[in-house]
């Protein structure tokens, strides 16, 4: 049986546990603690701090935040964790303290196997696509992308609160959205032209992006459209002709017709435009049918392709072969990615840093027979553009799950939208798994934060969920954008009722190691001498859940 063991410390606890920073003395305790018969275990330190500076996208500030360091975990105590608001760096895990964090940071995810892409996201697929087959691809837009958000999907206004008694009807629409993505439903985007206006999708992306950028209302006002006037002579639409009809489906009825005539050149005219009628029906039901993503990723490239593009997923802890001979590569596109993307001075950006934040993980590699065939841990997605790491998307499997960690890229090529596509790939991945693994069908996209626009952006992956930070269950975001309009902090789950199911409990059945002995609290409690350590342990079992804390160890000397 494994598990999975923490250790409290003081309350200004420093993050220096890693085994190369630990005083000799304290490691050779540390050793013994890992050759417990008990099996593979965890040894962390609970901390009033945040790891550091990459947690905190939008603020300085250290404040709400609760953390343990790791160093062995089973990927169920992780998905456990996560469902309860957990994520990781590196192995230093922790969790926000909601109603007391500047910038509330609540989980996210998509349910991958209803994954609808939007107009924008179809627009870098198409040009990934485009840049493959023929190399040509615009860099004007593109390039203005900060790191891995899409930011043309995401407001630019600064967050502002209004009491409940000036919140509008409009503004509860959950995002602002303009005209071209509200018609995407009804008119998907082929990249084709229309008869009558032959100007070419890619060519209207530029004005797409300028349109985002000036203010639009939360809500299309519908009374102006209530009354239709009848056009002036000589404006408007010839009511006597016929509607105009998409080129791509005039190319295909001409071309159904020609092979009619050729396969029923002798048939009665009747029959000929009866069968005519059925293949044509049957034509526009699937051409009018959205492409789900794999068609824009795993579409076939012509043989005269200009470039290749592979990606791989290989093995980072414990790291596996292919891991260790791309290291290096790996590291520079890293060190260049932070450099550039992030302005670090080039001192920063180090093996160990990169090591110790993207490649260490307390994640366990774990196969099972019903599981996907690389199997359960963390990995690291590398994108090979003709030979050559461009960009690596840092990804944990867990047994429900695909939750992505980290993405870094050359910024050289920042100009494919790498953030947005590697997203996308991610999605495809995890609907790729769910395939050997049913129960595999979510993808994880780390913290939702909406009090910070430029964050806002992973909610443009729909159908999405966030998590209720009281009740810990699964709410549409659509649900939840309503309520974060009004308060930064907010309760999703509107049954006033509800409680945390996996709430703690039984305080003694909580798992204790002392003294090398493995023995529930109750028992613990009586053995322990001096000060009481009731407050601590309890705040560290309602953190993790009464389930976790019966799986998992926590240290007490």
């Amino acid at each position: 049986m494994k598990f999975t063991v923490t250790r409290e410390k003081g309350k200004k606890q420093t993050l220096s546990l890693l085994p190369s920073l630990v005083p000799p003395q304290q490691r050779q305790v540390e050793f013994t603690w890992l050759n417990i018969p008990a099996g593979i275990i965890l040894l962390s330190c609970m901390s009033l701090g945040a790891a550091g500076e990459w947690m905190l996208p939008c603020c300085s500030c250290y404040c709400g935040n609760k953390g343990m360091w790791a160093h062995s975990m089973t990927v169920q105590d992780y998905q456990d964790l996560i469902d309860r608001g957990w994520r990781r760096s590196g192995k230093y895990v922790y969790k926000p303290i909601m109603n007391q964090t500047c910038c509330p940071q609540y989980t996210i995810r998509c349910r991958a196997l209803h994954f609808q892409a939007s107009k924008s996201h179809k627009k870098v697929l198409k040009k990934m696509l485009k840049f493959i087959s023929k190399g040509d691809v615009s860099k004007v837009a593109s390039e203005e992308e900060p790191m891995d958000s899409h930011i043309e999907d995401v407001a630019t206004c600064d967050f502002a609160y209004k009491s409940e008694s000036q919140v509008s009807q409009s503004d509860l629409t959950p995002l602002a959205v303009d005209q071209a993505e509200r018609v995407e439903n009804e008119d998907e985007d082929s990249g084709e032209t229309k008869e009558g206006n032959v100007q070419k999708v890619e060519s209207d992306s530029a004005q797409v992006c300028a349109d985002k950028d000036t203010p639009v209302p939360a809500e299309p006002s519908h009374s102006a459209k209530a009354v239709h006037a009848p056009p002036k002579p000589g404006k408007g639409a010839d009511l006597s002709k016929p509607p105009c009809r998409k080129a791509k489906d005039i190319r295909k009825e001409r071309k159904l017709q020609k092979l009619l005539q050729n396969q029923m050149g002798t048939a009665e005219g009747s029959q000929l435009e009866g069968d005519q009628t059925f293949l044509l029906q049957n034509s526009k039901s699937k051409t009018n049918q959205p492409k789900n993503i794999e068609d824009f990723v795993f579409v076939p490239l012509p043989d005269d392709a200009r470039h290749k593009l592979e990606v791989r997923v290989v093995r980072s802890s414990p790291p596996s072969s292919q891991f260790k001979a791309t290291f290096q590569e790996s590291y520079q596109v890293y060190k260049r990615y932070q450099m550039v993307i992030h302005k670090d001075p080039p001192d920063k950006p180090s093996i160990n840093q990169f090591t110790r934040f993207l490649c260490d993980s307390p994640l366990e590699a774990e196969h099972a027979p019903n599981g996907p065939e690389c199997g359960y841990g963390s990995f690291h997605q590398q994108y090979w553009l003709d030979g050559k790491i461009i960009a690596v998307g840092v990804i944990d499997i867990l047994p429900y799950c695909v939750s992505s960690v980290y993405l870094y890229y050359d910024p050289d090529f920042s100009f494919l939208s790498l953030g947005v596509y590697s997203a996308l790939r991610e999605i495809a991945f995890t609907r790729q798994l769910c395939v050997k693994a049913p129960d595999l069908c979510f993808y994880y996209m780390g913290f939702y934060i909406h009090s910070c626009p430029k964050m806002r952006y992973k909610g443009q992956y729909r159908p999405s969920d966030l998590l209720c930070p009281e009740t810990y269950v699964w709410t549409p975001i659509e649900q939840c954008l309503p309520l974060l309009e009004h308060s930064k902090y907010s309760r999703f789950n509107q049954d006033g009722k509800a409680v945390d199911e996996g709430r703690l409990k039984e305080l003694g059945r909580v798992r204790v190691l002392h003294k090398r002995t493995v023995m529930p609290y109750s028992v613990y409690k009586k053995r322990r001498k001096g000060p009481s350590d009731e407050a601590s342990v309890q705040q560290y079992a309602s953190l993790v859940g009464q389930t976790c804390s019966e799986r998992m160890l926590l240290f007490r000397s």
